[in-house]
């Protein structure tokens, strides 16, 4: 039987979705909380378990760069247009506060899977300033990636006022984004006050080449291809995560796939024949379940992208017992 971790959202926060979950498949009801206000999460805990007793996930902001609220809703950038991360009041402001101090001349910076790429002509203690090298447009909370390996914090401050509601509320599993290192996790356990359940979020350089020792502190491990196509390039993420789930595998880590796998029914009722074949050879190497993320949160067809995960499952599963009893 399949596992699924379900993102909510706007398209699954009511009671007829929740009512009728299965918890045979269904195995985790994920929060964002890069999407999500602080001031939201009790209520929709509660909200959550007047309808079910499926357990709930918090997945952190973890050790990620991102844009903070812009003076515009978007704001369009030209190839040759000179931008300011530092020093201006029009400045493209940057979360966690002061990440700009940690950037270089010639650093090449891309934001939002690759929308914008900005390349870092001069900086001084009172301005950073680059040159968009290839445009595009630019919002609010959007991932920010530099073309090198630094180095942030675990958590985000959103995230350890999070930690401390999830432990009045007591929740007991959290997913942690951008994973770098075994001690994330040892350090995340120490912000609570009982045992809890961690994935660990594969997808950055660093949680690849720790991604050994990761495995023996995680209880389990979440491959997001999405962020991690920022941090290598997009050929590779076939065979990164064909690797990934065969050492989770060897070491009995139970691994998650998430990102793109039934895109297309965010707004069609049925997927591609490339999603399709996707998500099956994603069960046949080894993967205990797969996340669905804007499928279930904004989609128009949740419990239709839930029942195709199940029907591809049971198909993965005769072909498995078929090859065992070869």
């Amino acid at each position: 039987m399949i596992n699924i971790f379900a993102t909510l959202g706007p398209s699954t926060l009511n009671k007829n979705f929740l009512q009728n979950l299965n918890p045979r498949y269904i195995k985790l009801l994920r929060i964002n909380l890069s999407h999500t206000d602080l001031k939201e999460i009790t209520t929709i805990v509660n909200y959550i378990r007047r309808y079910t007793k499926i357990n709930i996930c918090l997945d952190t902001e973890g050790a990620q760069i991102r844009t903070s609220k812009l003076s515009k809703k978007t704001i369009n950038l030209k190839k040759n247009d000179i931008v300011y991360f530092k020093g201006f009041s029009n400045s493209i402001n940057l979360v966690p506060k002061q990440i700009e101090n940690k950037f270089k001349k010639n650093d090449i910076v891309s934001i939002d899977f690759n929308s914008v790429k900005v390349k870092i002509i001069s900086r001084n203690d009172r301005i950073c300033k680059g040159k968009v090298i290839s445009d595009g447009m630019i919002a609010s909370n959007k991932g920010v990636s530099i073309d090198r390996i630094i180095n942030l914090p675990s958590f985000t401050e959103k995230d350890i006022r999070a930690f401390d509601l999830a432990n009045k509320l007591k929740i007991n599993h959290i997913a942690l984004s951008f994973t770098s290192k075994a001690e994330d996790i040892v350090n995340l356990r120490k912000y609570f006050n009982y045992k809890i359940s961690v994935t660990s979020k594969i997808e950055s350089r660093k949680g690849l080449k720790n991604l050994k020792s990761i495995l023996y502190e995680a209880d389990n491990i979440l491959i997001d291809r999405g962020d991690l196509s920022r941090e290598i390039n997009l050929e590779k993420i076939p065979k990164t995560q064909k690797n990934i789930i065969m050492q989770a595998n060897k070491q009995n880590t139970p691994v998650y796939v998430a990102t793109n796998l039934l895109e297309s029914m965010v707004t069609k009722q049925e997927p591609t024949r490339a999603e399709i074949n996707d998500v099956y050879n994603t069960l046949i190497d080894g993967a205990t379940g797969l996340v669905l993320a804007a499928e279930t949160a904004i989609g128009k067809y949740p419990n239709q992208c839930i029942e195709m995960l199940r029907k591809v499952a049971i198909e993965a599963n005769k072909f498995k017992n078929a090859q065992k009893s070869r």
